[in-house]
């Protein structure tokens, strides 16, 4: 059980939904307008030859990698709102030490303290980018 107070608590919680709120809303956004999209970001009219197809392509993967993002970062905020829910927020997956307030107002979804994230880094560098 980590030492936030009721209060620290709520906040993060607000902030947890807050966010989810927001990038929900975008996706739903990107979603309805990623097809109409695709070529039009690039020349207003459809593809004249291959480079603007290409070009189209590249930001629909684009696009579609920010819409992954979003979705990684709603399944971390879920995770995170199941944790405040079993009490186990604010402790550190690893250690079982407390996760500072501080670092959780900076990363919500943060699993591990900050010493064990960074050994957590070092370790899976390797894997891509850290997942916080």
């Amino acid at each position: 059980m980590s030492a936030l107070t009721h209060e620290q608590l709520e906040t993060l919680r607000r902030r947890l939904e807050d966010r989810q709120r927001s990038l929900l809303l975008e996706t739903r956004d990107e979603l309805a307008h990623s097809e109409q999209r695709q070529y039009a970001e690039v020349v207003d009219r459809p593809p004249i030859d291959e480079g603007d197809q290409a070009i189209g392509i590249e930001l629909a993967d684009l696009n579609m990698e920010m819409m992954n993002r979003h979705i990684r970062e709603i399944r971390e905020i879920e995770a995170a709102k199941a944790r405040i829910g079993d009490g186990s927020y604010g402790t550190c997956a690893e250690c079982g030490r407390d996760i500072g307030f501080e670092r959780l107002l900076a990363q919500p979804t943060a699993l591990r303290c900050r010493d064990c994230q960074e050994q957590w880094e070092k370790t899976h560098q390797h894997d891509g980018p850290p997942k916080i």
